[in-house]
């Protein structure tokens, strides 16, 4: 349509015609992007590598770098959680994502702690050997970290204990798409890590057990998955699951632990 035809139509159509044509291009337009809910942007998601060199299409938000899972943690939080209840709450956040760190340190406060063992961070932690009192935290994140973990289960227990009785926690792991958890001492080399655990820093593929070993250690788990928490529509739009059958893992699920 030229411009001056354009000129026309929006000076003899109704004002509300021209609302709903302004709508329409504008839904049009965002039908072929993403939309991220971390950032609150729209964009083309570009692919994101996993640890064995292939990609999964539009995993990453181009504007603030999140991947699936973290786009899913978030919206759980906002719809599942509630932003108002987690301000001024003691948060500890172990080997934080910079792209939720940021949101977290805004909503939550002065009581929002990092923690890592081997990155810069609030704190310097092993998590098999937290140094606070028992019941110290009302919120604990620790996203894709336990998987890289001796002890996990020691791990588990360390965190239980520095959870306030009516406190939660999220604990997102990989989980292969098998029933038992796999793992072999044997296992030392980057290579053979690589080969057996999908990551050259894991020492363990967590099957659909992971569960019942974050209940060995006392916690009381829901798992939530993403159909839960988003309309298939959003979850495609914003891209909230991994497309991993190709690489033998699941796609992720919210694991909310509480006491």
């Amino acid at each position: 349509m030229k411009y001056g035809a354009r000129k026309l139509i929006k000076a003899v159509a109704p004002y509300g015609v021209v609302v709903f044509w302004r709508k329409y291009k504008l839904s049009i337009k965002n039908s072929k992007l993403n939309y991220c809910p971390v950032c609150e942007k729209w964009s083309e998601f570009i692919p994101a590598v996993n640890g064995m060199g292939m990609a999964r299409e539009k995993g990453v938000c181009i504007n603030c770098g999140t991947l699936e899972r973290h786009r899913l943690t978030w919206l759980f939080i906002i719809r599942k959680v509630g932003l108002d209840s987690i301000k001024k709450k003691s948060m500890l956040h172990v080997a934080a994502e910079q792209v939720l760190e940021h949101n977290f340190r805004k909503i939550v406060g002065k009581k929002y702690l990092t923690a890592d063992y081997l990155l810069k961070a609030d704190v310097k932690m092993d998590i098999t050997d937290i140094k606070f009192k028992d019941n110290s935290f009302d919120i604990i994140m620790c996203n894709h970290v336990l998987e890289h973990v001796s002890d996990d289960v020691k791990a588990m227990k360390e965190m239980y204990r520095v959870m306030k009785p009516a406190g939660w926690a999220i604990f997102l792991v990989p989980i292969a798409d098998k029933e038992i958890t796999y793992e072999n001492s044997k296992v030392k080399t980057d290579e053979g890590r690589l080969k057996h655990f999908g990551q050259i820093d894991h020492v363990r593929k967590y099957g659909t057990d992971y569960v019942g070993r974050l209940e060995s250690a006392g916690w009381k788990v829901r798992v939530y998955k993403a159909r839960e928490i988003a309309s298939n529509k959003e979850i495609k739009q914003m891209v909230l699951t991994e497309d991993e059958k190709n690489f033998g893992f699941t796609p992720t699920e919210i694991f909310y632990c509480t006491k």
